[in-house]
């Protein structure tokens, strides 16, 4: 970096120290001449920086601190790119964001340029707002809590209540945190427990940080968000079911997203699919949607469900195919 850049980010860097500096203060801040201070304030200015002057003895310049961020040099794609971004985190679970989203939204726009704002503006107009799914929010302040003990590698220590359980006290090494559909997980490795654990950020209950630090494990996945998901199917469900597809394991795989199942190769032909849900219809309808011939196993309930399913299935078959009566 030459001289003049590094003299104009001093330049900068004391504005925002203070209210306001004389063009004597600055120049013998940086040793240079105030002449030479005035044309790093048109510099700074050309940059996009907003840098009031006041003449007389006593003036001197102030930055505005409400556009202390220059202009954003995004091309088009990139501007529509962060609108559309914004607008997802609405629907994310973090308690209050929406407001956090609409507010940078909005600073995004003052200091676009104006034809890419307008097209922000378009972008945002034209959005339909997602439905926002059932669930509990969790605050940002405790994302960033435990991000801050991730990336400290420092022991996380919080109450946690399962979904099916008492609550208890855990202590853990933090490594990642994921985001699926509106829920957070956090995977960590339980100290107690000795073993890696996922847990549902929404029903922990930070303690006081540790600074205890580890020495960080190696994961227990390369995909830690797979790792995650396939924690989720096998312990999320109301309703669980274990089924024989009579197609290859990677053909089933290939056709169900990681939370609705795991698939297990018995041959080359066959293999086992555990998983689940809140009912056994949902099971059943999953099952016909994977086009494949299959066994159930268990339980009983989704055997029923299936007939019924297939009785419903016949009888409006049989439904269409009766000729209408004449009127």
């Amino acid at each position: 970096m030459n001289q003049t850049a590094m003299r104009v980010l001093q330049v900068l860097a004391l504005l925002r120290q203070r209210r306001a500096w004389t063009a004597a203060e600055l120049a013998r801040r940086t040793a240079v001449s105030t002449r030479t201070i005035r044309a790093d304030i048109a510099r700074l200015r050309e940059l996009g920086y907003v840098i009031d002057a006041t003449a007389g003895a006593a003036g001197g310049y102030r930055l505005d601190r409400e556009t202390d961020l220059p202009p954003l040099m995004l091309d088009d794609d990139e501007g529509i790119a962060v609108a559309i971004a914004l607008h997802q985190v609405t629907t994310n679970s973090v308690a209050g964001i929406e407001g956090s989203a609409a507010r940078a939204l909005a600073k995004l726009e003052n200091v676009l340029p104006p034809p890419l704002a307008a097209q922000v503006r378009a972008m945002e107009a034209a959005t339909a707002p997602q439905t926002r799914d059932s669930g509990a929010d969790v605050e940002a302040s405790v994302l960033a809590a435990i991000a801050r003990a991730v990336q400290d590698a420092e022991w996380l220590r919080f109450e946690y209540t399962p979904f099916q359980g008492e609550r208890s006290s855990r202590r853990v090494e933090p490594y990642r945190l994921v985001s699926w559909g509106r829920r957070w997980y956090l995977v960590a490795f339980d100290l107690e427990r000795d073993g890696w654990r996922s847990f549902r950020v929404d029903r922990m209950v930070l303690r006081p940080p540790t600074r205890r630090p580890f020495t960080p494990r190696e994961l227990p996945a390369d995909d830690v968000s797979g790792y995650v998901l396939r924690g989720v199917a096998s312990a999320g469900w109301r309703f669980r079911a274990r089924v024989l597809i009579h197609a290859p394991a990677d053909v089933v795989a290939d056709r169900i997203d990681p939370s609705v199942g795991l698939v297990e190769a018995v041959d080359d032909e066959r293999c086992i699919l555990a998983t689940g849900a809140d009912h056994p219809m949902t099971v059943a309808v999953h099952l016909a949607l994977l086009d494949q011939p299959f066994t159930v196993e268990g339980p009983p309930e989704l055997r029923e469900a299936i007939r019924t399913l297939a009785r419903r299935y016949a009888e409006a078959t049989v439904a269409a195919d009766q000729p209408l009566s004449p009127t």
